[in-house]
């Protein structure tokens, strides 16, 4: 393990690192939200929320975390969330994030805003799923589907929360942009951080040429400093259920649907061929002031019991997986901290992170009284609010 993980001693301490190895644009990027940060800052807040009641003199030296998810065995209730252009801010970002979570037994969902081509994931990492922001026009979400489907993908989950491009002006703060701009502000970050210029970007250049936006359509998009990169953020404002009911025909695998927050969205999704849904308020980057996924998931739980319901957005414990857990998730997913944890540290950094979470719900499940994760239920909680006031 190199001196720069060793001091890596949860997720949360990636971020600083990160920020400090990245050029501000790029790490702008990655952390930035929308707007007021109000959604991003209440996805922590809901956990903080939720208070454990442990168990005591219970045997729990068989425990395992351990979890089945569409009749697949994961060695962790836990996998890395789609985290777009990683390839940016990581060489070989999606490859490195694949290859670290096939080897921790966990799933990756790789985003379709990525600059590796989606064949070249799926054949060196078979049980990676594939994420999609659709195109507008029928024709090109067939092509899509048939490539990811023709790759060998098993598993599709469509982001369905991205109507519209949201408001940037934080993005634009940091100084970064779709098109990339190239600017004195970008040379100076990149010549003044040197591991990452001669490390990611130069060694991308120099072994695979200018990054490309590789999934947005079926074909090979723009280069990410081609005006032309606008299309691959094009509105997606006329889809609608009879866009998801296509897909359905078409995919013949598993179908996941993320973004949904309501209730009657989550039937609709299932109802029309939806396997799984993940709660997701796109780690408070759509639309400020979106309720958290931990507020909406006991509803959507409710709404659906028949299919897995998974979560992400705001998780950096061991004790926010088993908060999630309890309120009824099947499933979570990370995003940020990943992203970060790659950037500093390549594939070494995310199993580095892998580790961390993992070893945190182990002793976590001790300390709460549980050798399995089904023993988890809303009893396990309470809500800060809701405790016993004296008089």
């Amino acid at each position: 393990m190199t001196r720069r993980l060793q001091r890596i001693f949860c997720l949360d301490d990636f971020e600083p690192a990160a920020r400090k190895h990245l050029p501000r644009p790029i790490f702008g990027y990655v952390s930035a939200a929308a707007e007021t940060n109000a959604s991003l800052s209440d996805n922590r807040r809901a956990f903080r929320e939720l208070a454990f009641i442990p168990r005591v003199l219970i045997d729990i030296s068989r425990g395992t975390q351990q979890t089945s998810l569409f009749s697949q065995a994961y060695a962790a209730p836990f996998g890395i969330a789609p985290l777009g252009i990683s390839a940016l801010y990581a060489y070989r970002g999606d490859l490195v994030l694949a290859k670290a979570a096939a080897a921790a037994g966990i799933p990756m969902i790789m985003s379709g805003s990525s600059l590796i081509r989606l064949e070249d994931v799926a054949r060196e990492c078979k049980g990676t799923w594939f994420q999609a922001y659709l195109p507008g026009d029928v024709r090109e979400i067939t092509a899509l589907i048939e490539r990811v489907a023709l790759a060998g993908f098993g598993t599709l989950v469509v982001t369905v929360d991205s109507q519209v491009a949201p408001n940037r002006e934080n993005y634009l703060r940091a100084g970064f942009s779709a098109p990339l701009r190239p600017t004195l502000r970008l040379a100076w970050d990149g010549i003044t951080r040197p591991r990452w210029l001669c490390g990611t970007f130069l060694r991308t250049l120099i072994c695979h040429g200018m990054p490309h936006f590789e999934n947005n359509f079926s074909t090979r998009g723009a280069p990410i400093l081609s005006p032309s990169v606008v299309r691959e953020w094009s509105e997606r404002g006329q889809l609608d259920w009879t866009h998801l009911a296509l897909i359905r025909r078409l995919w013949k695998g598993t179908l996941v649907v993320k973004g949904i927050l309501d209730p009657d969205d989550a039937r609709m999704a299932r109802d029309a061929g939806a396997g799984g849904i993940i709660v997701s308020n796109h780690g408070g980057r759509q639309l400020d002031g979106a309720v958290s996924p931990l507020r909406a998931l006991p509803g959507i739980v409710a709404a659906c019991p028949d299919i897995p319901v998974m979560i992400d957005g705001g998780v950096r414990r061991g004790t926010d997986v088993l908060k999630a857990l309890a309120l009824g998730a099947k499933f979570v997913f990370v995003g940020r901290p990943f992203g970060y944890a790659a950037a500093i540290g390549g594939a070494a950094g995310v199993n580095r992170a892998i580790t961390l979470l993992s070893d945190e719900i182990r002793r976590d499940m001790a300390m709460l009284g549980i050798s399995q994760l089904s023993e988890l239920g809303p009893q396990r909680l309470l809500r800060l609010d809701d405790r016993p006031r004296a008089g």
